[in-house]
């Protein structure tokens, strides 16, 4: 059982998103003085006046330890969270690192997308791609899972087109690719696991607000 005064455990996405989403949350009065120091070992931090606590974790863990409750709050992509697929609740967008899941690959492969003729679609991002092509375009593909630069996937002949996160389209450009069908926009997402929803309910709801509050006022 969760007790009223017990550490809400927060699990942040490592590298730049972690950052941004600290100097979100001081915006709102949360901070975390021990996670300044760079150099240090500590694996999780601790705010006891606010009750808090915190740690980092690479992108696909985070819903994990949200899901199973080590974490009662989560940040990480939308990218993460539609690949991942855990039970958690996604409570608010953050608004931080935007940009776009895209079905991408050379001119001549619009032709097949338009026809709908099966084709091998490359991604690091293998359910989503699945998602994407049997439940919304209803049409036959053969997902290859890539972890490197899928781009290389059209070019070498791997595949026919590639999935993947578009920020700026640059890398598609300088390789003779393009974005052919928009599938999502994407950005860093709040998320909390479902026991501690209830459980904290009032603690959680108060910081989802005070948060978009500060989101709303940028926009």
């Amino acid at each position: 059982m969760l007790e009223k005064d017990r550490y809400l455990t927060f699990a942040l996405t490592k590298g730049r998103l972690a950052d941004k989403t600290l100097a979100l949350f001081e915006q709102v009065g949360i901070e975390c003085r021990e996670m300044e120091d760079k150099n240090s070992r500590k694996l999780i931090f601790v705010n006891e006046e606010l009750g808090l606590k915190f740690f980092l974790a690479k992108a696909p863990d985070v819903p994990t330890y949200v899901e199973y409750g080590v974490a009662d709050i989560g940040v990480t992509g939308k990218d993460t969270i539609m690949e991942e697929g855990r039970r958690v609740f996604e409570v608010l967008d953050l608004k931080l690192g935007k940009c776009r899941m895209c079905v991408c690959g050379p001119a001549e492969a619009k032709q097949l997308l338009e026809h709908h003729e099966q084709i091998r679609v490359a991604s690091k991002y293998p359910k989503i791609a699945r998602d994407y092509f049997y439940n919304e375009k209803y049409q036959t593909v053969d997902i290859i899972k890539l972890n490197g630069s899928v781009e290389l996937g059209p070019i070498v002949g791997l595949s026919d087109v590639i999935v993947d996160i578009v920020e700026t389209g640059g890398t598609l450009k300088e390789n003779g690719l393009m974005v052919l069908e928009e599938i999502c926009p994407l950005s860093a997402r709040m998320i909390v696991n479902q026991v501690s929803m209830r459980m904290e309910n009032a603690r959680i709801r108060q910081l989802v607000g005070d948060l978009r509050k500060v989101i709303d006022e940028k926009e």
